[in-house]
């Protein structure tokens, strides 16, 4: 579950008041980065580097604050849902992130392709 360091390292770093953070070019932290910029958390995310050594350079001048991150699924116990169970997270100010068999997606757009999947985290 390398996807929660990732989200606690932007986490910080945004509280912390740094311009960007720079971490590992995965697939799922990549996914995950690109719905933050999405809901303006984060303002942009780019790919830099070669081959092996590539990583996301992630320019945290988003809009909104990152007060709290809440942990769904842990490597013991994974929270599987259906679509219609998915709900708005602090009344539609945070967002739900969702492993879904069409990729991480947020709460809103699983719920609109009406796909369930695995419960990751919410962010607000």
């Amino acid at each position: 579950m390398k996807y929660t360091d990732f989200v606690i390292k932007v986490k910080n770093a945004k509280t912390a008041g740094k311009p960007t953070v720079k971490t590992d070019a995965t697939k799922a932290n990549k996914a995950i980065a690109e719905l933050l910029a999405v809901r303006s958390f984060v303002k942009s995310v780019e790919v830099k580097g070669k081959g092996t050594k590539k990583y996301l350079e992630i320019d945290l001048e988003g809009k909104k604050r990152i007060h709290a991150v809440k942990f769904l699924s842990t490597p013991s116990l994974h929270r599987h849902a259906g679509y219609k169970d998915f709900r708005k997270v602090k009344n539609g100010f945070g967002m739900l992130v969702v492993s879904t068999p069409k990729g991480i997606m947020a709460g809103e757009t699983a719920r609109k392709e009406k796909v369930g999947g695995e419960l990751l985290f919410e962010i607000w």
